[in-house]
């Protein structure tokens, strides 16, 4: 078996974990850029929050791939990731994710494989199945409509698999392609999903596998229970390695949590009505005049959220966990001020470092070798 240093969890005994079964805590970021505010100012407010948490203990960074989104700048990971990967020395970084729809496999075994040989062992290649964008800016991606209707990804993945193994079936027309670097330096591996289908093929690869539940939480334990239901064991894990991806806000009080959580709302709710723009402030989205349909939506999607004081977002966190039973929890917050932000994570990770009782039990997450 491989070492799961280099292609799965990673957890040293400093890391930040929560609760008894000592889950670890990470971070998924989207580089939100605020109503007034630039994508640069939004990078560089991101790259520092990854330099914070470091310091405060999370095991991994993540930044995600959407397109066409003016309040979101993480169009190009591998960009970010190599940026964020210069600024810190410990954590693991990677994508969450790199939507493999969007490209050719060989340019994104070349360009992991790169971050990989500059900062080896530390790079997660997380890889997402949906465009990460509307339709229209897809077909630009793709550069013809016919991609849009071909579900090819199966093909794509493992052409990727190919590019970095060297291992290709017998007769195939890329196997005499060399992806330099990518051969010999891959990342550690994972697959994402908002629903089943990543996670059965994640479960047959004996792949991690890590689930949208900020995105999709109705299909989150159906999802898991179908990613442990067909795993398989492999050269990266013995075992099925679950994380889960939940939106939380941590503040002073309920009331400030909800105050701040209201900028994420309001940014989804134009989103999904087809105007999308940059993250508003707590102020414009608590004087929004939301419709009866409008509001129901803003609170429907907030009560799967984990938003409140410390002791609000302790029980949220532990009731997660507990319905999940993940190995990984990892947390996006969408706050308008980079200072607010980078507090939730700061109280986040003080529940966290409190929770630690003085015993593991058995059926704790595996700790890398």
């Amino acid at each position: 078996m491989r070492c799961l240093a280099l292609f799965g969890p990673v957890v040293d005994d400093t890391a930040l974990t929560f609760g008894p079964r000592a889950v670890p805590l990470s971070v998924l970021d989207l580089a939100p850029v605020p109503d007034g505010g630039t994508a640069g100012d939004a990078l560089c407010a991101t790259v520092d929050l990854a330099r914070h948490a470091e310091r405060l203990g999370f095991g991994r960074f993540w930044v995600a791939e959407h397109h066409n989104m003016p309040g979101i700048a993480s169009s190009a990971p591998p960009v970010l990731i190599g940026r964020i990967a210069d600024a810190t020395s410990t954590m693991r970084v990677g994508s969450g994710g790199v939507m493999l729809p969007n490209h050719v496999s060989l340019v994104v075994a070349e360009q992991f494989g790169m971050l990989e040989a500059l900062h080896p062992g530390r790079i997660d290649l997380g890889i997402g199945r949906a465009p990460g964008t509307d339709q229209v800016t897809a077909a630009a991606l793709r550069r013809s409509p016919e991609g849009l209707s071909a579900d090819d990804f199966p093909d794509q993945l493992m052409d990727l698999l190919g590019f970095f193994t060297g291992r290709w079936p017998e007769g195939h027309p890329f196997a005499q392609i060399t992806a330099v670097p990518g051969r010999g330096y891959q990342p550690a591996m994972w697959l994402l999903g908002s629903s089943g289908y990543s996670a059965q093929v994640a479960g047959l690869l004996g792949l991690p596998f890590a689930f949208a539940h900020h995105f999709s939480p109705a299909n989150t334990l159906p999802a898991l229970a179908l990613y442990r239901q067909h795993f398989r064991p492999s050269d990266v894990l013995e075992r099925p390695y679950a994380m889960v991806a939940a939106a939380v806000v941590c503040a002073e009080t309920d009331e400030r949590a909800r105050f701040l959580a209201g900028s994420g709302a309001l940014s989804f709710l134009r989103l999904r009505s087809g105007r999308p723009g940059p993250l508003p402030s707590p102020e414009e989205a608590a004087a929004y005049p939301y419709t009866e349909l409008e509001r129901a939506f803003v609170e429907d999607r907030q009560a799967t959220q984990i938003i409140g004081a410390p002791e609000t977002v302790r029980r949220g966190i532990t009731d997660l966990l507990d319905a999940t039973r993940a190995d990984e929890l990892m947390i996006t917050t969408m706050v308008f001020d980079p200072a607010g932000r980078l507090a939730s994570f700061e109280r986040i990770a003080a529940l966290a470092r409190a929770s630690q009782a003085p015993g593991v039990p058995a059926d704790a997450p595996q700790r890398a070798s």
